[in-house]
């Protein structure tokens, strides 16, 4: 280890949870971390904006677990996310850290879709760590299953998106219930303007802004007519060694028929799509992380946020719409220092749109070499 890094000890990380990640071959803070760990642990209200793929969760679980009272059994931290598999995939987080250390603490998933009765029961354990959907956390709250006057901590993971039209009314409810002294600890890949001012509105938090790490993940164009997208995403499936990619689709493309198509041809696909039950969802994250499946075809609000690891190609079919869409995309490839590649697929029109997007954001982007 050099000499100018920290150790998650010197961050203030508790003994027990350093050695538990050193287990997991965890033995140096991210950049993210290094800044945030000890803020977050001073009891500051903070946003931590890092790219994808740079350690954020751990960057609040860590600090935050080391703060809740073991005797108390009742909800001291909350994490709200914008979509059910995010609230798990933290939840399942966070219980790997638990048992890891043989923490005496309960961690409870709380999202709509799944079965209320469940989740009651399991708030009969009086867990400790909360993770959810705002709206399903509200809908317990008002039937007197939930108490929320304990918490200490509260996290928005994701949180331009929870502040953001569509759910910030749901947001802002949970809030109101919880005590005025709690901590708020606000993080995104991207941290836009009208995030910051929502959550400068609600929290006043210091900002924690780590830039873009060197990657190693490389652009590419392919050209291909919309109509021949799914073709080409099939060809290049066969001609580049992806083990496991993910296919970005828009809400109006016909991604089941993609689905069928591509398993037609022999190739193992999945589908994540937000109108999809809850459990064909997770089934289908299981089959791409367990490696039975090759392909998850996924819209962009489907695959928010989600830790697939090892992903070592991202294929947009349709054009992201700006900026923050693709780097949000290509954040799911080259993560943790990883080798990846993003291909954007184009037609004839939407080559200038594509040249214009990588000018913005300085990209490099390259033909795909001959077969």
């Amino acid at each position: 280890m050099e000499d100018d890094m920290s150790t998650f000890r010197e961050l203030g990380v508790p003994q027990q949870l350093a050695a538990a990640l050193e287990k997991r071959g965890i033995k140096e803070p991210t950049p993210i971390q290094e800044a945030f760990i000890p803020a977050a642990g001073g009891g500051e209200n903070l946003v931590g904006a890092a790219p994808t793929g740079t350690g954020k969760t751990f960057a609040y679980l860590l600090p935050s677990l080391a703060r809740i009272d073991m005797n108390l059994r009742a909800v001291q931290l909350l994490i709200l996310a914008p979509t059910h598999e995010l609230a798990v995939q933290i939840a399942d987080a966070a219980r790997t850290l638990v048992q890891a250390v043989e923490l005496p603490l309960t961690v409870q998933a709380l999202i709509g879709g799944a079965n209320i009765k469940r989740q009651i029961e399991g708030l009969k354990k009086k867990p400790q760590i909360v993770t959810g959907s705002a709206a399903r956390i509200l809908e317990l709250s008002r039937m007197g299953k939930l108490r929320l006057s304990d918490v200490q901590i509260l996290v928005l993971d994701e949180f331009d998106r929870l502040l953001g039209k569509q759910l910030a009314d749901d947001v802002r409810a949970v809030i109101r219930l919880l005590p005025q002294n709690r901590q708020a600890l606000l993080l995104s890949a991207t941290a836009p303007t009208a995030a910051i001012r929502a959550a400068d509105g609600l929290f006043a938090p210091r900002i924690i802004r780590v830039e873009d790490a060197q990657t190693t993940c490389e652009n590419y164009y392919h050209r291909a007519a919309f109509r021949d997208k799914i073709k080409a995403v099939q060809k290049l499936t066969r001609r580049l060694p992806i083990r496991r990619g993910i296919v970005f689709v828009g809400r109006g493309f016909d991604a089941e028929r993609a689905v069928e198509k591509l398993r037609y041809e022999g190739i193992r696909a999945v589908s994540l799509l937000g109108q999809e039950r809850r459990d064909r969802r997770r089934a289908a994250l299981d089959a791409i992380r367990a490696g039975r499946a090759e392909l998850l075809i996924a819209t962009d609000l489907a695959a928010r946020g989600l830790d697939i690891e090892d992903v070592d190609y991202v294929v947009n079919v349709d054009l992201p719409e700006d900026v923050r869409t693709y780097r949000h995309r290509a954040g799911r490839t080259a993560r943790a220092g990883k080798a990846g590649a993003v291909v954007t697929l184009a037609d004839d029109k939407e080559m200038e749109r594509l040249k214009a997007l990588a000018a913005r954001m300085e990209l490099e982007l390259k033909t795909l070499p001959a077969e």
